[in-house]
């Protein structure tokens, strides 16, 4: 799930006219689902985390959480209290009064009633000028893209993007997976290696049809995302006069915090003494 974002948990139930629903994140109760907005409770959870964020389907059960922060990644577990159980479902009639404050932990200890668990990851992407890293590599060299990791974890997944969609290279250390062959048109055939120590990725022989933005995201129990803005430079099979490939931002996209792009081939071509730059979109 990405920063700023809204995730809907489903329960996945047929829930009884009696039946009440608990919603825990980590332990810490933050919804109390009975029937009717009067008779149900919306938590701010531990520090107000929740506080605002938090809508309900009343005949479901279902749980939404609007506005994601880092801070909501974590296991989320639903608990179904049947009408049948009639110790519990009284005590939690006792107080009809909401107080969205208070802070009530988990004291069951069986399963039982669990029907549920979610663990979320919530990817962070900051908006800044610092948000992708520029590299420059010349036709036919190979560079090198940082995961950011001194050592891989065992729980670690990395993923590694092409264009922020095409995924060119994934890591999963716990399955012992460290694969490159998952790009379908082969563009990057034979050309992509992986350090199994960082996760770090080197592209050979660099073309450039290579130049783009390139994403790394690593998670486990919390999630971190990397781009860098790759740019190889080369020569026209044309003129043989230099050619720029870069990537040039379109607009911002602020819903996502990142920068829309295309891939540019920029020809210098000097024509009456003047300087003429050809775009070829590509």
């Amino acid at each position: 799930v990405m920063e700023g974002d809204s995730v809907t948990l489903h329960t996945d139930i047929t829930k009884k006219e009696h039946d009440k629903l608990l919603w825990y994140f980590e332990d810490t109760r933050i919804a109390l689902i009975n029937g009717r907005p009067n008779t149900s409770c919306l938590y701010d959870g531990e520090g107000g985390r929740f506080r605002d964020r938090l809508k309900v389907d009343y005949e479901t059960g279902s749980l939404t959480i609007t506005d994601i922060r880092s801070e909501h990644t974590g296991r989320y577990e639903a608990e179904i209290i049947r009408s049948e159980s009639s110790g519990k479902r009284q005590s939690l009639n006792r107080n009809r009064k909401c107080d969205s404050t208070k802070i009530t932990k988990k004291i069951s200890i069986t399963h039982d009633d669990t029907i549920k668990t979610f663990n979320m990851i919530v990817t962070c992407v900051f908006a800044g000028s610092d948000e992708v890293k520029s590299v420059s590599v010349s036709v036919g060299n190979s560079v090198t893209l940082e995961s950011g990791l001194t050592e891989i974890k065992t729980k670690h997944v990395i993923t590694w993007k092409f264009g922020q969609t095409e995924t060119i290279a994934y890591i999963n250390k716990e399955a012992k997976i460290f694969d490159t062959s998952v790009v379908p048109d082969g563009r990057f055939r034979d050309r992509l290696q992986l350090d199994h120590q960082t996760g770090s990725l080197t592209i050979t022989d660099t073309r450039t049809t290579d130049s783009g933005l390139y994403e790394v995201s690593i998670s486990d129990i919390t999630a971190t995302t990397n781009r860098f803005n790759v740019t190889v430079y080369g020569e026209s099979a044309i003129t043989g006069l230099p050619v720029l490939s870069i990537t040039v931002p379109l607009y911002y996209c602020k819903i996502c915090h990142r920068p829309i792009t295309c891939v540019c081939d920029i020809l210098r071509m000097i024509f009456y003494g003047i300087c003429i730059r050809l775009l070829l979109f590509k």
